[in-house]
């Protein structure tokens, strides 16, 4: 957005791509900053996410005092936000112990945004997050994070729930815990549903929305990022055979062709080798989407995974949103663990919207 309809500001901890700073922006608060670790999402946050500053710092690293002074920002401000959406990978029912030199330490981040919280005491946090999070809300300090909102000394009005994103127009089924804490008002705030009917991969994709006929293995220089990744000649054949429109492995799995695992087995999990159905939202966009093998991630008319541009697009990041990088997976990578903007957007307007502060 070209200017702000409120007088909100925002710092985006684990702001990774910008999924979240961009809704925000389309809601109409300011991102002051975006911090994260990772500085290979460093180029894609600047491009994306205007008027913010990218802080590369390592949250256990980084202290209050130097936040405080980097950006000119003030205690007890009743129009600051901040915002923690970590990475979520230890709280996954998709986490392995392969994953878990990475993800342990990362268990801890919550506890270090809540670190932040107590010294600037802003009007309003979020925080995002898998439901896992809140399934093991002890073990990952979210137990101990909303006790002290509740009742600490400013007594912040606190909604914690797990919400499905496609009532809150993403075109795409994901369960996403979010926090939302209001010590302005006694309001309890929570996202703004979209009303209607729910987006649809039909609505989003397809030649009618822009998106070209292409073949696996496609490769677009362009900003756009249509891209898809490769296929093997064997799983060209299987999604040959597999049925347009929400088709899944079943179509071949008395023959040579299924995998040894599916072999004869007409049960057990069948989104792998799937196609997305037109009209429903799509499944989860994972950081894995551009293989087919690794969900219901076939596009449902043609014999590919789907592109770069169309999991983005999935994500609800509108198709100018630029993601610098020449790899394809990192890409899929940073689209996959964002927070959908549209989604942001519409926590964004609950805080715009508490009426009786921050008028517009």
């Amino acid at each position: 957005m070209s200017s702000y309809i409120s007088k909100y500001k925002a710092i985006d901890f684990f702001c990774s791509g910008g999924g979240m700073s961009y809704g925000m922006q389309q809601a109409g608060i300011k991102i002051l900053a975006g911090i994260d670790f990772d500085k290979n999402c460093e180029e894609t946050y600047k491009a994306n996410i205007k008027g913010a500053e990218f802080i590369h710092a390592d949250v256990f690293d980084l202290k209050e005092q130097e936040l405080e002074e980097k950006l000119s920002i003030k205690k007890n401000d009743d129009n600051l936000v901040l915002i923690g959406c970590s990475p979520c990978q230890y709280w996954s029912i998709i986490y392995t112990k392969e994953k878990g030199d990475r993800a342990n330490k990362g268990k801890n981040l919550l506890k270090e945004f809540h670190r932040f919280v107590r010294y600037f005491n802003p009007g309003y946090v979020v925080v995002e997050n898998v439901p896992g999070v809140l399934r093991r809300k002890e073990e990952s300090g979210l137990e101990e994070f909303i006790k002290w909102l509740e009742n600490g000394e400013n007594k912040y009005k606190v909604h914690f729930k797990v919400h499905e994103v496609s009532e809150y127009g993403v075109p795409q089924h994901r369960q996403r815990f979010t926090l939302i804490a209001n010590r302005v008002t006694d309001k309890e705030l929570e996202p703004e549903k979209k009303q209607g009917k729910k987006l649809t991969v039909r609505d989003v994709l397809g030649e009618k929305n822009g998106f070209p006929r292409i073949e696996a293995g496609h490769k677009d220089n362009s900003v756009f990022m249509h891209t898809t990744a490769g296929l093997e000649g064997i799983n060209i054949k299987r999604l040959k055979l597999t049925e347009k429109d929400g088709g899944t492995r079943l179509a071949y799995a008395d023959s040579e062709l299924a995998p040894k695992c599916h072999k004869n087995k007409q049960d057990g999990f069948k989104d792998t080798y799937g196609r997305m159905w037109w009209d429903r939202p799509s499944p989860t966009i994972t950081t894995r989407f551009i293989s087919i093998s690794n969900g219901r991630f076939g596009h449902p008319e043609e014999d590919r995974a789907i592109s770069l541009r169309e999991g983005a697009t999935l994500q609800t990041f509108p198709k100018n949103y630029v993601f610098k990088t020449n790899s394809i997976g990192a890409a899929a990578k940073m689209i996959g663990n964002a927070v959908p903007p549209e989604y942001a957007k519409r926590v964004g307007l609950s805080i715009i919207n508490n009426s009786s502060n921050g008028t517009i």
